[in-house]
């Protein structure tokens, strides 16, 4: 089980958010596959994952390039077992490019609370050091830092 659980309201689904933003800023890799069902299916720009296995090595790559990453989601709607959002996320590169990623991503939801699908798209721009909006210590975002509408994002 991974509270909260399907059907969600307003409440749980912004809770739900907040836990997956969460776990992507730990960037734990094995520890953030465990949200996800046995037999999930993603698709994340041109790569798709079709189980719990794939998801997790797509994540260790990801944040082995994807340095100083740090993420704000939130929630744009829900429904049942479904709930849609959208996210920004900083990091840089190894030669230390910075870049500000949007996204929009589709969540569908087993009763155990397991997110079964993950559907994203993201574009990636280029930013400079100076431009960053994220200044948090790597982890979670502190509860006083602002959100993406705060933001103007």
């Amino acid at each position: 089980m991974r509270p909260p659980l399907p059907p969600f309201n307003e409440q749980s689904a912004i809770e739900k958010v907040r836990l997956a933003e969460d776990g992507w800023n730990s960037r734990d890799a094995a520890k953030v596959a465990l949200a996800y069902s046995e037999d999930t299916r993603w698709r994340n720009r041109t790569e798709f994952a079709v189980n719990r296995e794939e998801a997790q090595a797509f994540l260790e790559r990801k944040w082995k390039k994807e340095l100083d990453y740090r993420l704000i989601k939130e929630l744009w709607a829900f429904s049942d077992n479904r709930i849609a959002v959208r996210y920004a996320y900083e990091w840089r590169d190894d030669a230390g490019n910075w870049f500000r990623s949007y996204g929009n991503e589709n969540w569908e939801f087993a009763p155990d609370g397991l997110m079964q699908r993950r559907f994203a798209c993201i574009n990636d721009m280029p930013i400079k050091e100076s431009e960053r909006l994220f200044h948090w210590p790597q982890g979670r975002r502190p509860d006083d830092h602002p959100g993406l509408s705060e933001l103007g994002l």
